[in-house]
């Protein structure tokens, strides 16, 4: 049987539910040790096999107890076992089984931080054996003297991290025997040593020497100080470079416990090593709560470009498909909007989805798609379009300017600003058709055209049913009895504030709104933020425990509005990326699923 798997405990499992540190943590002079060895049959961790179980309780180098025992392992014992250790069938005979023994010994390692040089081994047949006769693993944090030693100790200073190595280079008083209880006497020496050893590396906390033990770069153990004296605040942090360049911008609950984990083993991103390897500082900005900091730091990375973020660098990058106004409108992909009367849509984060979202509406409605000014005097020669008959052929005057306004203008604008359903059944028709004739590729295609366009509707009326409020005052109970406050003014955050427990906010509410930003109105759905900020700002307001305190206006969207095929863009969403089993990848294989798509 495989040795059950073995997880040393990170340091995540040091912090409580409310998301503190745990005293037993703070200090590993304050911390409980049971340091302890099993001797085995030399067989798999299978749930049997154990022969002896030697544990030593320690606190800040006192001696607490000790628990030792001989285990009836309830098979034959391997001669080269008996050589090894000393122990006989004969000792064993009278000994209880490891059944017996279990509840004592969970008993003893009930708070305490489990020590054990390859630890690993040890944990596994202990694991094993509880799995076996129905005992509750209780999962102790876990502390491997031998990983420890192999980062805490050069070649030059011992040839290798064997237990008899270490406790000769250590000076324990007890040298291991291949007895159990010999050798977890000897493990204690071995882990006080190991513990002086760590003060030198800056390591004081428990937590420090879990993460100190896993194989973290010389980089991160080199700069691991810059995380010294941060705060445990909501908040952005900036990594700066010697010349104050800001290299990495992120945002965290709590700013100093996220900057310490990239300093550890779970950090094992390429381009952060190398983040870490340039900076010399990390800045803290403390934010009221944490929709003020995922602003900020999206405001930050707008305004610094920082070379290792990935994502939001560029906000001013965004395209947007405009019905131009001239007397036969057409799409197109423009990259500002103007203060004029006519219709866009987007954001789009590229002209490539703008373009297919473009595509999705030349699809639906009979646009012109051709890119010249026409004149309503002067006739222009068709295009192959016209020919093919997918064009009312405006430039040669076969529809009038108040028709064509009617058939293909108008309900690009209501799409937009209202009910896309005549848009949206057009498309789901052709999808229909298509797959009814099992023209599956066909179908795909409009299938992503759909979801383009579809998504970047419901999301436009959104943004723009919040973006149209000359102010929101919101808040929200925070974890400590007070009042996160949040001022949105235009979809952009103007102020936001954390009033203090037992008090009652509106102090704080009045004193925020006086000292907010005053935003402008303007022109589009994001006016005075990006898209993304005014998106964050939405899913902090739409949070079942956010209070709405005062608005200027309705937030209303439209009745008949995008919003209502959200089901169907999920569904559209989801048969393309696979993940909806019953809508399959190519669209469909039967008509019947076409109209699955619809509401």
């Amino acid at each position: 049987m495989a040795q059950p798997a073995y997880v040393q405990g990170t340091l995540d499992t040091l912090l409580s539910a409310d998301g503190s540190v745990e005293p037993a943590a703070l200090s590993l002079a304050d911390t409980t040790f049971v340091v302890l060895d099993l001797e085995t049959t030399g067989g798999a961790a299978d749930g049997a096999g154990i022969t002896e179980i030697g544990a030593v309780k320690v606190r800040g180098g006192v001696e607490l107890g000790v628990f030792a025992t001989l285990v009836n392992p309830g098979e034959r014992l391997p001669p080269f076992i008996t050589v090894l250790t000393g122990i006989t069938e004969a000792m064993l005979a009278p000994a209880p089984p490891i059944e017996s023994v279990l509840p004592s010994l969970l008993e003893f390692l009930r708070g305490a931080v489990l020590v054990a040089h390859n630890a690993p081994y040890d944990v596994g047949f202990l694991k094993a054996a509880c799995a076996r006769h129905g005992y509750l693993w209780p999962n102790p944090r876990v502390l491997d003297t031998a990983a420890v030693a192999r980062r805490a100790l050069t070649r030059d200073e011992v040839p290798n991290r064997k237990l008899g190595t270490l406790a000769q280079f250590f000076h324990a008083t007890v040298q291991p025997t291949h007895r159990a209880l010999d050798d977890a006497r000897a493990t204690v020496d071995v882990l006080h040593g190991l513990i002086e050893r760590l003060g030198s590396y800056r390591v004081h906390t428990l937590g420090d020497a879990i993460e100190f033990a896993k194989a973290v770069t010389p980089t991160q153990r080199r700069q691991r100080h810059l995380a010294d004296g941060l705060p445990h605040v909501p908040g952005v942090y900036v990594f700066r470079a010697a010349d104050d360049r800001a290299l990495y911008v992120g945002t965290s609950k709590d700013i100093a416990t996220r900057v310490r984990s990239y300093f550890t083993a779970s950090e094992k991103r390429a381009r952060i090593s190398e983040m870490l390897g340039a900076a010399t500082r990390v800045e803290a900005v403390e934010c009221a709560h944490s929709l003020e900091a995922e602003v900020r730091e999206l405001r930050l990375i707008a305004a610094h470009s920082p070379p290792y973020n990935r994502r939001s660098k560029y906000p001013e990058r965004v395209v947007w498909l405009k019905l131009t106004t001239e007397a036969y409108p057409r799409l197109s992909v423009v990259r500002a909007l103007a203060d004029d009367d006519a219709a866009y849509l987007g954001p789009f984060s590229s002209r490539r989805t703008a373009e297919l979202a473009a595509a999705g509406v030349y699809d639906a409605v009979p646009l012109r798609q051709c890119s010249h000014k026409l004149s309503v005097r002067t006739p222009t020669p068709a295009c192959a379009l016209a020919e093919l008959g997918r064009c009312a052929a405006p430039c040669e005057h076969k529809i009038t300017p108040e028709e064509y306004a009617t058939t293909a203008a108008l309900p690009f604008r209501d799409a937009i600003h209202g009910d896309p359903s005549q848009v949206v059944d057009a498309l789901m028709d052709r999808i229909e058709i298509l797959s009814g004739k099992c023209r599956y590729e066909e179908a795909a295609v409009l299938r992503s055209r759909l979801i383009a366009l579809l998504r970047a509707t419901v999301r436009m009326q959104r943004l723009s049913a919040l973006t149209r409020l000359g102010e929101i005052v919101a808040a929200r109970r925070d974890t400590v009895g007070g009042w996160e406050i949040s001022v949105v003014r235009h979809g952009r955050l103007a102020a936001a504030a954390t009033s203090p427990p037992r008090e009652h906010p509106r102090p704080t509410l009045d004193a925020v709104r006086l000292t907010a930003e005053t935003v402008l109105p303007g022109p589009g759905p994001v006016p005075a933020a990006t898209a993304e900020e005014t998106e964050r700002i939405l899913a902090w307001l739409e949070r079942p425990d956010t209070r709405l305190v005062e608005t200027s206006g309705d937030w209303v969207s439209p009745v008949r509005g995008a919003a209502r095929f959200t089901a169907l863009l999920n569904r559209a969403e989801a048969a393309a990326s696979g993940k909806d089993s019953s809508v399959r990848s190519s669209v469909t294989d039967r008509s019947d699923d076409a109209r699955s798509l619809r509401l």
